[in-house]
């Protein structure tokens, strides 16, 4: 992807991409500005693991480089949405490459798809919040998804500092009353819903 010369045409369904002017984009300049570095996918695929998350929810699939970190827990369920054709099919190429079985991708609008996902699936144990990264809609995903939490599961919520409203929405997510935990680590801001852990919140280094 990275060498792609290829022209798909992406609409931002989200905030305007900060990196284009135009719809018409490279599949490498896509690849270059928007895939999520591998340090924060090795460290999103080694707490799935160590949580033993079972039922994986990834709101914004992109190209599917993360799912496919994620689907490497063979015993997980990856459900990922995304709203952009452009980008479904070029994740869905990448998962027919690596033949992947237990990855499920939810196509269209999340506001639109999310609801009845949520009514239809049980508990959740580890969602990554990586689509529309505004003040609303990033509130109305996690409010979707809060109450269908497995106790000991995990919201990450990316780009948290990205902009003001991110970061108030971040403050927000992290204050909701069963958020028992959270650790910021500046690109993205990790909630746990254990009670156990009694209100503990923390500020990390990247």
């Amino acid at each position: 992807m990275l060498t792609s010369q290829e022209i798909v045409t992406v609409k931002d369904l989200g905030a305007p991409s900060k990196h284009f002017s135009s719809d018409k984009r490279m599949i490498a300049q896509i690849a270059k500005t928007s895939l999520a570095p591998i340090e924060m996918t090795h460290l999103l695929y080694r707490l799935a693991e160590y949580m033993d998350a079972e039922q994986i929810v990834e709101l914004g699939t992109s190209m599917g480089v993360t799912a496919l970190y994620f689907a490497k827990k063979s015993n997980a369920t990856v459900n990922t949405f995304e709203g952009n054709a452009a980008l479904i099919n070029i994740a869905k190429t990448n998962f027919e490459c690596f033949d992947v079985k237990n990855v499920r991708l939810i196509e269209g609008l999340i506001e639109n798809t999310l609801p009845e996902f949520i009514q239809t699936n049980r508990k959740i144990d580890f969602v990554l919040m990586d689509a529309n990264h505004q003040y609303e809609p990033t509130m109305y995903y996690f409010q979707e998804i809060v109450n269908r939490m497995a106790e000991n599961g995990v919201v990450v919520v990316d780009d948290i500092h990205s902009s003001k409203e991110m970061a108030q929405a971040w403050k927000e997510i992290k204050s909701h009353e069963l958020v028992y935990a959270s650790v910021d680590l500046y690109r993205c801001g990790l909630v746990f819903f254990d009670p156990a852990l009694n209100k503990q919140h923390y500020i990390c280094s990247w």
